[in-house]
């Protein structure tokens, strides 16, 4: 068994099976609740979907002459309510820069649950092209599909698949195309917690075209808001982020359980506000170095696996969900592995944070063990851990360490 773990040999046995299982399982579970809906909510009265709810709402009221209130929760959940013809629908909070709006009132010109499937086919679609560049080969399509994030982030009609491919597909073609990665990152101004670390990333890589990419793209985006709604919007959204720091970071009320980050783990565990950013911040800087290290001086797969690892690890509001985007980290592992090999345990230790979504939220409701945090901050040092033995060693990992690659 332990030469088994050291080699991951009963992954590469297993991989497929337990892919295609974790599909079915999928599939009959999305089907079961589709089968058990009316209209837009499920059999317990939430919608399909559940935080494309907010979206949707955002959208509409965008499409309404309404789109600085979009931020006002009151009026945002009204709009919820009846959308989902039902005053007892649960409130799923507006919290994103106004970019993000130009998606959401392109979604609510078509009905719900077509503007639902649109919205998932669409950017699942995009996470399976970028993780076959990274990855080719068919398994790379049923991995990613199978994947409990994959799944979680469905249930949810959350955009991790959006960003997941915007973040890796940025990585990949930053050598090769350097004005189009750029413009890829820059379009995380919607989605701001996961490019904290950007900034600093392309500083070292000190290539200017894919910098005036990001800030061509970003800047565009808000240039586009402030087109279209004007500043109103701007200033909806910055009034938001008091209330939305207090109440769904600070206190928690989306549930530490689904909470991936430092801040939620010292919270979770009684931890007092300033302590929990404190903690934060230092989690936040270290990762930030590993990644900018890896970024100018490790090769390009170590490069991209540890800035979207690091991406997580950086901001105190990340939620399981958002564990697609670690799914980027581990399809650049695998590439990096197949051209330099595996080293010890690798192969094992991925499988599990592969598998982690599946029953890390349970678990840390449970017993507040935090297994997807824990999962997020392994793959992280796996990747600084292949760029000390390959490019900042001598090249070669050590004789009872080292698996050939796969093929």
């Amino acid at each position: 068994m332990n030469r088994s773990w050291h080699s991951g040999d009963w992954v590469d046995s297993r991989i497929r099976s337990v892919c295609g299982a974790l599909l079915a399982m999928t599939i009959i579970s999305y089907a079961a609740l589709l089968l058990t809906s009316h209209d837009t909510l499920d059999w317990k009265g939430r919608p399909i979907g559940t935080d494309f709810s907010d979206v949707y709402a955002a959208g509409w009221m965008a499409n309404h002459s309404r789109a600085a209130a979009a931020w006002v929760w009151p009026e945002h959940y009204r709009v919820q309510q009846m959308l989902n013809n039902s005053r007892t629908v649960p409130f799923y909070g507006w919290h994103y820069p106004p970019p993000f709006l130009l998606v959401a009132s392109g979604l609510a010109t078509l009905p719900y649950l077509a503007a639902l499937a649109l919205w998932q086919g669409t950017t699942l679609a995009a996470a399976l092209a970028v993780a076959r560049r990274i990855v080719p080969g068919p398994m790379s399509a049923l991995a990613v599909i199978a994947a409990p994030a994959s799944f979680v982030c469905i249930g949810h009609g959350q955009n991790a698949f959006l960003t997941a491919s915007l973040l890796a597909g940025g990585l990949l073609l930053i050598d090769r195309r350097p004005w189009v990665a750029g413009l890829l990152l820059g379009c995380l101004v919607y989605k701001p917690q996961f490019a904290v670390l950007l900034p600093v990333v392309l500083i070292v890589l000190r290539d200017r075209r894919v910098f005036l990419g990001a800030a061509l793209s970003s800047c565009g985006l808000v240039a586009l808001t402030l087109a279209v709604w004007g500043w109103p919007v701007w200033a909806g959204f910055y009034e938001s982020l008091g209330p939305t720091r207090a109440i769904v970071i600070e206190t928690g009320q989306t549930g530490w359980e689904k909470i991936i980050t430092a801040f939620a783990l010292v919270r979770a565990w009684g931890g007092a506000v300033p302590i929990a950013y404190a903690v934060q911040g230092v989690t936040t800087v270290l990762a930030i170095t590993g990644a900018a290290i890896t970024a100018r001086w490790a090769s390009a797969c170590v490069r991209g696996s540890a800035v979207c690892s690091a991406a997580l690890l950086s901001t105190p509001y990340a939620l399981d969900y958002d564990l697609v985007i670690l799914g980027g980290a581990l399809c650049f592992i695998v590439a990096d592995a197949r051209t330099r090999g595996w080293l010890a345990q690798e192969k094992s230790i991925l499988a599990l944070a592969y598998l982690a979504p599946l029953f890390g939220r349970q678990m840390m409701d449970l017993t507040l063990v935090p297994v997807n945090w824990i999962a997020t901050i392994t793959v992280f040092f796996l990747a600084l851990r292949r760029a000390w033995i390959f490019d900042f060693g001598n090249g070669h990992a050590p004789r009872d360490g080292f698996q050939s690659a796969v093929t």
